[in-house]
């Protein structure tokens, strides 16, 4: 009996004991829905918190902000209130007794809730992790990564640990979440090694994803902007995510996705297309400053004209509310295309002028970029902005700072420039690399013009100045080994210093590297190389050789920069043969994934080399690629709309003349009479010389007919007719172009439908051209495919084409009337 009772009173007791022991201010806590109820189990438990509690309530304190809309999130208001200090000190206190992923995790939170990374409760949090960063599991290793970016510490000793680590570790991740977000916060850190293990773990890993997860793969092409790279695989696999996905994306991330596709310069017209009907069907959604700056800046440059309108008048209405950071970016996507709205530019200039103050170097100098290629024109904001812009540089020892405002204060009107700007540029120049350098080469090429004081002092600042950057690039250069460093350098390297001064020596730093040519840098030189119009027979043989050995690993659009130099600089070897061959190989499987405007401009890179796949011609000149190609159009910049429009043009003229068997209609007439009308010739002192000379050599100016228009639109320099005796035959009416007294090519409505007499039996219409240098290969006689390909189609036009090089006409053996009358004479009357 006793027994029986003993253990009743024990089992009651146990049963009361579980009940107790129960953690009710967890409970609590998981009960909260606000933040006022988390501070009240705070406040009235302070001296029960465990840690465990604090962690909790800290996590669910972010969770509640995170899951409202950023401009209704009341950080501000939490890290104010009195149990939030609470949190904190009762946090620092307890950081032994943290385990590993809790330590990170209270890091992240508080971070996430704009504790300041001086605050020592995140130098302690900070330091414990450091201490333990080789034993932290790779999930929490990708989360401290994020906490040390939000405190930019991207480039310290602890974030190349964590890089260290990825790299011994890489092969066991397997959760692409956790990848993605190492990826981002180290790429600034990363070898081309492990930069391209990165790359190769990422796309195994892409393919075990959720695919309606689309926030994996905008990571990824992040990381790709981050370190520079253009890895076609992996954008064409995101991108086909982010097509899928579409319809549920909002504007932020497809705005977002834009921004990195633009400056990884990768274009998908698919993309671009389906973002701006999407975007376009958002605009009403869009109606605060902050998400509606982002919707303008994705949008602007590339909606139509209607489009471009509604979102200028939602901008005026919405300007005056603009963050200094707003309105640069609409400042920036207005020059992007062009915008001619004075009321929005004079407002957004007004909102920038009030905030100058707040600005950094980098955003005075887009700010200066801006508006001065929108043409706005303000001599007080010029003189303060100038002002800013040069108190900027005078402080700044950053090389690519000084660099980016030495060039920035030239788009300025400005006087005289002060000594000392001189003098800075003077003391970096040592550090900077060759774009850096050429950059500044400009600059100084714009204030020699500027100043008057140059002209009477050979030996002022700006030549020491320019004699000095001549002997930094040479150094560099000579100095210089590795291949793929070089060209990134000179990817945007151009103008009159570089090409006098260090032209030759690129050539043969290259050259001396020629070994480093492989299959991933092939694009990159052959499209240097035509660029610099430079033909150099040991690259353009490499590149063949590599690219022949490697095509299937060399990206199919690829190709076109691969061909690039052998089509335009008519580089014709037996090799090149054999490249044209293999490229036209790779690239046909894939002729349906090209972007429209980039198989164009493939088709006429062949079809200079007399070269026209059936395949490729059939589809440019579909009625279903046409019409995609119209619609990508719209979306391009102005520059690239053109060059696809004439190329797709010369195309056109090239099958109807070279293929007649492709039955390929001409359908440019409307478009060439278009370009003729809006175009003013002038013909240069030299046409007009040479004109007045062929009408003495031939018997007078009713023989010869000057800038005469042919069938698909060549302009001819002169015309002339020879009999079967080869003598000249005179033109029955005026010329139907003559040059007026103000020096301009009239042209007459006879020209523009050319109409043509018959000729005589055996008579001959001939052809004369006068060729410039940009008809040849720099500082050689080599010819250019282009020019090779005009006189073809001259002569299958019924031409004798006459060429008249600018080195014979202009050499030392023509020096007088009678020699440059001889010369004409046996040119063409033989």
């Amino acid at each position: 009996m006793f027994r029986v009772r003993y253990a009743s009173r024990c089992f009651k007791r146990l049963l009361h004991g579980s009940t107790v022991n129960k953690d009710q201010i967890l409970e609590r806590l998981q009960a909260c829905s606000v933040e006022d109820e988390v501070f009240d189990v705070v406040g009235n438990n302070k001296a029960k918190l465990t840690v465990n509690h604090v962690n909790h309530a800290v996590s669910l304190l972010w969770n509640l902000q995170k899951e409202r809309p950023e401009l209704l999130r009341t950080i501000g208001q939490t890290r104010i209130h009195p149990q939030f200090l609470t949190l904190r000190v009762l946090a620092e206190n307890k950081i032994s007794q943290m385990d590993d992923l809790m330590l990170v995790d209270i890091l992240y939170a508080f971070l996430r809730l704009k504790v300041e990374p001086h605050d020592s409760l995140v130098q302690h949090l900070v330091s414990e992790a450091w201490l333990r960063i080789d034993r932290l599991p790779m999930p929490c290793l990708s989360k401290f990564s994020v906490c040390l970016s939000d405190q930019l510490l991207q480039h310290s000793p602890l974030m190349g640990h964590i890089t260290s680590i990825l790299d011994q570790r890489l092969s066991s991740i397997e959760d692409a979440r956790v990848l993605t977000a190492l990826m981002i916060r180290v790429s600034s850190l990363v070898s081309p090694r492990l930069r391209d293990a990165l790359i190769d773990r990422a796309d195994l890993l892409l393919n075990t994803i959720d695919p309606l997860n689309y926030s994996i793969p905008r990571r990824m092409v992040q990381f790709l902007r981050n370190v520079k790279y253009v890895h076609r695989p992996l954008l064409e696999k995101c991108n086909e995510i982010f097509l899928r996905n579409m319809a549920r994306m909002d504007g932020e991330s497809i705005s977002m996705v834009l921004g990195l596709y633009q400056s990884l310069q990768f274009n998908n017209c698919d993309f671009k297309l389906a973002a701006k009907e999407k975007l376009t069907e958002l605009i009403d959604s869009f109606n605060d400053p902050f998400s509606f700056s982002k919707l303008f800046v994705a949008l602007a440059p590339i909606a139509g004209s209607e489009v471009r309108e509604r979102l200028e008048n939602t901008a005026l209405l919405l300007v005056d509310e603009f963050s200094p950071h707003q309105a640069l970016i609409v400042a920036e996507a207005m020059d992007e295309y062009q915008s001619r709205n004075l009321s929005l530019m004079n407002k957004i200039a007004a909102v920038i002028q009030k905030n100058l103050h707040v600005y950094k170097s980098v955003e005075v100098a887009r700010i200066t970029q801006a508006l001065s290629l929108l043409q706005y024109q303000n001599p007080e904001f010029c003189t303060t902005i100038r002002s800013i812009l040069v108190k900027f540089l005078l402080q700044s020892f950053y090389p690519y700072e000084v660099t980016m405002l030495t060039r920035v204060l030239t788009t300025l009107p400005c006087p005289r420039l002060d000594d000392s700007v001189v003098t800075r540029v003077n003391e970096v120049v040592a550090q900077c690399n060759l774009s850096e350098l050429n950059t500044i080469s400009l600059a100084v090429a714009k204030w020699v013009r500027n100043d008057s004081s140059y002209h009477h002092n050979t030996h002022s600042k700006y030549v020491r100045l320019l004699q000095t950057l001549s002997r930094c690039g040479r150094e560099r250069l000579q100095t210089s080994d590795q291949m793929d460093v070089v060209l990134e350098e000179l990817k945007h390297v151009s103008g009159e210093w570089f090409e006098e001064m260090l032209l030759e020596e690129v050539t043969l730093t290259l050259q001396r590297m020629i070994a480093q040519v492989n299959w991933t840098n092939v694009p990159d030189l052959a499209f240097y190389l035509t660029r610099i119009n430079n033909l150099c027979p040991p690259l353009m043989d490499k590149i063949a050789t590599v690219a022949i050995e490697n095509i299937d690993k060399i990206h199919h659009s690829a190709t076109y920069a691969t061909l690039l130099p052998f089509s335009i600089l008519n580089y014709d070897t037996v090799q090149a043969d054999e490249l044209y061959d293999v490229c036209i190989r790779r690239f046909t499987p894939h002729i349906r994934s090209f972007d429209p405007h980039l198989l164009v401009l493939l088709g006429y890179t062949l079809a200079v080399a007399e070269l026209f796949p059936e395949e490729l011609i059939k589809e440019i000149f579909s009625i279903d690629f046409l019409g995609k190609l119209d619609c990508q159009l719209e979306t391009l910049p102005d520059a690239l709309n053109m060059r696809t429009r004439q190329r797709l043009m010369e195309l056109n003229r090239a099958i109807c003349l070279e293929c007649p068997e492709f039955q390929v209609p001409w359908f440019h007439e409307r478009y060439c009479q278009q370009l003729q009308r809006k175009g003013d010739s002038f013909p240069s002192p030299m046409q007009q010389q040479i004109h007045k000379m062929l009408g003495e050599v031939l018997g007078g100016l009713n023989f010869v007919q000057v800038a005469v228009i042919t069938p698909y639109y060549y302009t001819l320099d002169f015309e002339c007719k020879l009999d079967k005796h080869s003598q000249p035959l005179p033109y029955t009416e005026p010329s139907t172009l003559r040059i007026s007294d103000g020096e301009k090519v009239l042209w007459s409505p006879a020209s523009l439908e050319s109409i043509r007499n018959e000729l005589p039996p055996g008579a001959q219409r001939v052809a004369v051209d006068f060729l410039n240098s940009k008809a040849f290969c720099k500082n050689s006689h080599h010819m250019k495919g282009e020019t090779l390909m005009r006189q073809r189609h001259l002569e299958i036009l019924g031409y004798h084409v006459i060429q008249i090089p600018h080195f014979e006409w202009n050499s030392m053996e023509l020096s007088t009337l009678e020699a440059w009358k001889e010369y004409l004479k046996r040119k063409i009357l033989g």
